[in-house]
C-alpha cells in the first residue's frame, strides 16, 4: 500500500464527508493504493454514523471509536498502529488542511528519502491568541531539541516513513513534538514544507488555553526522557552527588572552624547555632535522596510497562 492517511477527530461530523471525499479524489487522480484511517476520539456528536455511512460507500475507509475522549497523541498512536502505507499522512479532520498536499509529501519522503516532512503554516487563519503563544513554544522548541530546521512542529499535515511511525511510542499530548520523539528514536532526515491553511470551515476549535501549559511540560518531559530514559542514575546519581558533597564539605568546615577555635582557646559558637549547619544538613538529606531517586528509576527504567492501553468501542 503506498499511503495510509491517519485523520484523528472529535465532534467533527459535519466536515467529514468532504474530508474523505476530498482525499479520495486526490488519491484517485495519482493512482496511490491508499487507506483512510478515521480515529473518533468519543465523539458525543454524529461523528460515528458518518463514519459507519462513508464506509459502505468507501471500501478504503477504516474507523476506530474510542469508548471515551482520551486526547489526539491516542487517536494518533492508535492509527500509527493500525497504518499499513509505505508512507503515513496525518491530518486534522477540521478541512483546514489541504489533501492537495499528499502528492509531493509521498514524493519527498520515497524519492528524496526523508523520514519526516513536517507541515509549515507560513499564512495562518488564526486569531493572534492563538499564533503568537504558537509562535514561542516553536521558538523553544527548536532551540531545546536541536531541529533548527522546523518552524512549525505542531502542525497536523505530516507525513513519515512507515519506519517512524512503528519505532515512537506518542502518549499525553507528545503530537507537538512527534518530530522530537523521531528524531530521538535515531531518525534524522527531517525537513518542512510550505502547506495551505484554510479557515474553519465548520465548527469551533476544541483547543483551549491548557494546551499551552501543557505543552510546556510536556516538552521538558520529552527532553528529559529522550535524553534520560536509558540512564536516569546519570542525572539524579549526578544532583545527589554534588548535592551530598556540597553538604559534607560544609559540615567538615564546621566542624574544622570548632576544633580550630578550641585548639586556640578561643570562644566558639556551637555547629547547631550557625544557619550553615542547617544548610549542609538538608544538602546532605536531599543529595541522599536524590541518588536514591536515580537509582529506583534505573530499576523502573528495565522494567517497563505499557502506556498506551485504550478502550476500542467499535471498529469498522
Amino acid at each position: 500500500m503506498d499511503i495510509s492517511v491517519v485523520i484523528p477527530l472529535f465532534n467533527e461530523d459535519e466536515s467529514l464527508p468532504e474530508l474523505v471525499e476530498w482525499n479520495c479524489r486526490v488519491m484517485e487522480a495519482h493512482n496511490f493504493s491508499f487507506e483512510i484511517i478515521l480515529i473518533d476520539d468519543g465523539s458525543t456528536d454524529r461523528s460515528w454514523e458518518v463514519i459507519e455511512e462513508l464506509k459502505k460507500q468507501t471500501p478504503q475507509l477504516r474507523g476506530i471509536k474510542f469508548r471515551r475522549n482520551y486526547g489526539k497523541s491516542a487517536a494518533l498512536n492508535v492509527g500509527f498502529e493500525a497504518a499499513q502505507g509505505n508512507v503515513v499522512i496525518t491530518m486534522d479532520a477540521d478541512l483546514q488542511d489541504s489533501p492537495d498536499e499528499i502528492p509531493l509529501l509521498y514524493s519527498r519522503i520515497m524519492d528524496e528519502k526523508y523520514d519526516l516532512i513536517s507541515g509549515w503554516k507560513k499564512k495562518r487563519h488564526d486569531p493572534f491568541t492563538k499564533t503568537l503563544p504558537t509562535k514561542l513554544f516553536n521558538s523553544a522548541t527548536r532551540r531545546m531539541s536541536g531541529i533548527h530546521n522546523l518552524h512549525d512542529f505542531n502542525c497536523g499535515l505530516k507525513a513519515y516513513r512507515r519506519d517512524v511511525i512503528k519505532n515512537i511510542e506518542v502518549y499525553g499530548e507528545m503530537h507537538r513534538y512527534i518530530p522530537v520523539l523521531a528524531k530521538w528514536a535515531g531518525f534524522k532526515k527531517i525537513d518542512e514544507q510550505v502547506v495551505e491553511h484554510y479557515p474553519r470551515k465548520y465548527g469551533t476549535t476544541k483547543f483551549g488555553l491548557s494546551r499551552f501549559i501543557n505543552g510546556f511540560l510536556d516538552l521538558l518531559s520529552i527532553l528529559f526522557v529522550g535524553k534520560f530514559s536509558k540512564r536516569p542514575m546519570h542525572f539524579f546519581g549526578s544532583m545527589g552527588v554534588l548535592s551530598f558533597f556540597t553538604g559534607t564539605v560544609i559540615s567538615i568546615w564546621l566542624i574544622g572552624e570548632k576544633l580550630y577555635d578550641i585548639s586556640m582557646g578561643v570562644k566558639f559558637r556551637n555547629a547547631t547555632d550557625q544557619p550553615l549547619f542547617f544548610i549542609a544538613l538538608v544538602a546532605i538529606v536531599v543529595g541522599f535522596q536524590l541518588f536514591l531517586t536515580g537509582f529506583v528509576a534505573e530499576l523502573v527504567s528495565r522494567n517497563s510497562s505499557e502506556r498506551n492501553n485504550y478502550q476500542i468501542e467499535r471498529e469498522v
